[in-house]
């Protein structure tokens, strides 16, 4: 095993971002589809070049999500297998094609369009929130958490007094190998989390199901397949993965396309000279945090990638990560560059699997930014940054900024 793909169970090395992309740039020269076997964990291959995360990606027959969609312990693997979560990212199709299509129209652009002014005038709100916390705040837990939580949990039908625990929930769900945000440092902490997170959504199950709404939540508690419901645990998987994942990715998006544009100062004055260049910056603060680091896959028969033997039952991790820095891919890759275009990131995935909700997070990023730079006069970093501790999904917790806004 070459030593430098240690970083891919390391859940330190992703808050330490000049250590992770020594470690992948290397991988990516030296050892591509590197072996990993490390205490704690079930042995995998780490898949580092973006041609070959697109090539599995394309082949889900060969390829499949079950059983192990994410990089988890051994001990929290069997853990989630015995309470059977099953969310769209542990499905195959069929079944995946039939239950995605549960919530797929509330994502499709013409829904995205009639969402447009909501979002709008929420991103407003928070810009405005940020002008009454100034002249410094930690945009991180102040501002960027809050925004797509809102409009997420808008989307299904929550009551605003239920969103501070939703976020509390999420971030011990995520930060579980983040001191600051797990509930506590054992397995059985991290289970009880998730335990709390199904009783909320089984209530809401049962509510929406007695008196059906007009929102996502109710179309999810309400659907069938096959003419049956869905079954308890598939119904609160839903929720999960769209509660969850729809909005701390876009919250650390923002995040960190906020800091990238700190950090590189003639970009940030590109932008607010240019706003057509909007959708392009939009698409290089997703490559640039790629805030989910990987998705699993197993091989459902023997094969080779590279020239690598893959045998039959073997998992393979896909670095969106390295993906997203792929010196054959991006022109010099470890640049910001708000008008990189092309820009055929993977930070959404590829294939069936690819993120249901990618047109609202960029609508929202957007629209966010779209509203702040106007506006913003001046900013510089008040301390320094902190990134998470994960080996799934995360980005910046931290950003203390200081700022002048008009």
């Amino acid at each position: 095993m070459d030593e430098a793909a240690r970083v891919f169970a390391d859940p330190s090395a992703y808050a330490d971002e000049p250590k992770l992309h020594a470690a992948l740039t290397h991988l990516r020269s030296e050892a591509p589809i590197s072996w990993v076997d490390v205490p704690g964990y079930q042995p995998f291959w780490a898949v580092t070049k973006h041609a070959d995360i697109l090539a599995i990606e394309r082949d889900p027959a060969l390829f499949t999500n079950y059983p192990r969609p994410v990089l988890m312990t051994a001990e929290s693997d069997e853990a989630q297998a015995n309470l059977g979560v099953r969310t769209l990212i542990h499905m195959d199709d069929p079944q995946h094609r039939v239950v995605r299509a549960i919530a797929a129209d509330w994502f499709r652009p013409k829904a995205m369009r009639a969402m447009q002014l909501r979002i709008d005038e929420l991103a407003n709100r928070y810009v405005e929130k940020m002008l009454a916390a100034g002249p410094q705040c930690d945009f991180v837990q102040e501002v960027a958490v809050n925004f797509p939580l809102y409009v997420i949990l808008s989307l299904l039908g929550l009551p605003e007094s239920d969103f501070p625990r939703m976020l509390d929930l999420t971030q011990e769900l995520f930060g579980s190998d983040d001191s600051e945000f797990q509930r506590g440092p054992s397995n059985d902490d991290n289970l009880a989390a998730l335990l709390d997170m199904f009783e909320y959504f089984n209530a809401l199950t049962a509510s929406r199901r007695e008196n059906p709404t007009e929102d996502l939540a109710s179309a999810i508690a309400n659907a069938q397949v096959d003419g049956e419901p869905l079954s308890d645990i598939d119904t609160v998987s839903y929720y999960l993965i769209i509660a969850t994942a729809g909005h701390d990715t876009t919250s650390a998006t923002i995040s960190g396309g906020l800091h990238a544009l700190i950090e590189n100062p003639d970009e940030l004055r590109r932008l607010q000279a240019d706003p057509t260049l909007m959708p392009l910056a939009v698409e290089e603060m997703i490559r640039w945090v790629t805030p989910v680091k990987e998705f699993m896959r197993t091989a459902t028969r023997a094969t080779e990638i590279r020239g690598v033997p893959i045998a039959e039952g073997e998992s393979l991790l896909l670095s969106y990560v390295s993906g997203n820095r792929d010196e054959e891919v991006f022109d010099d890759p470890a640049r910001f560059d708000v008008g990189r275009d092309p820009n055929r990131h993977v930070a959404f995935g590829h294939g069936v699997h690819f993120c249901l909700g990618a047109a609202l997070a960029r609508m929202e990023v957007k629209s966010f930014f779209g509203a702040l730079l106007p506006r913003l006069e001046s900013i510089e970093l008040a301390g320094p940054p902190e990134h998470m501790a994960t080996i799934f999904v995360g980005g910046l917790k931290h950003l203390p900024i200081r700022y002048s806004m008009k």
